[in-house]
């Protein structure tokens, strides 16, 4: 007995032990986000899915928006794009809003730009002479998916991972790349999609 009692008073302590810690952590957790946020809304500190790496991210679910928040400035050059092209409008709507939230100056850490985020060698391959004038990069990024999904057949799904992730990319995994984003990416699409689907039938 005398062996049994101070190691049951080890395990009781080291019960106790985790409980304040736990305890601890609980306290502390809502100041510390509410901390992140408020600096997160400054620019003091990056998202967390910039900082880990793609295959460290967990995938968020696709994102709602109101598809009103679109500039309508560029409906008629996407409608133009669209009957050039044969790509619905509402898809073109989608990919812009999933690339750059409508914002024409936008540009990526990798170095895509515009709204739909042309990469330089890309839009030089394509023509584009300005990616940051909307209806060169429109016309350019609309064309180039047009290509995309007619080398993948008419599939929609394969085309956005192309644009998302490169031809390359979908040609080594023989389909859609198992990166977070980019299924990530092609999630939102549709989202973005089926709002615009709605609010145009509307």
């Amino acid at each position: 007995m005398s062996e049994e009692v101070p190691l049951q008073r080890q395990v009781a302590l080291r019960w106790w032990g985790l409980f304040i810690a736990g305890a601890f952590m609980l306290a502390i957790m809502p100041s510390l986000l509410a901390h992140y946020r408020s600096m997160q809304a400054e620019g003091g500190f990056f998202p967390l899915s910039v900082l880990l790496q793609p295959s460290e991210q967990s995938a968020p679910k696709p994102l709602s928006v109101t598809p009103s928040k679109a500039d309508p400035f560029f409906r008629s050059i996407i409608h133009e794009a669209s009957a050039r092209y044969g790509i619905e409008a509402e898809l073109i709507q989608a990919i812009i809003m999933a690339e750059s939230s409508y914002n024409p100056r936008a540009v990526s850490k990798r170095g895509a730009q515009g709204l739909m985020q042309l990469m330089p060698s890309t839009a030089k391959a394509l023509g584009v002479e300005d990616s940051f004038n909307p209806e060169h990069n429109i016309h350019g990024g609309v064309r180039y998916f047009k290509y995309l999904l007619d080398r993948f057949e008419g599939d929609v799904k394969m085309a956005l991972a192309a644009y998302n992730a490169g031809s390359s990319r979908v040609r080594e995994y023989q389909g859609i790349p198992p990166f977070k984003a980019t299924q990530y990416y092609i999630d939102r699409v549709f989202s973005y999609y089926n709002l615009y689907k709605k609010a145009n039938s509307a």
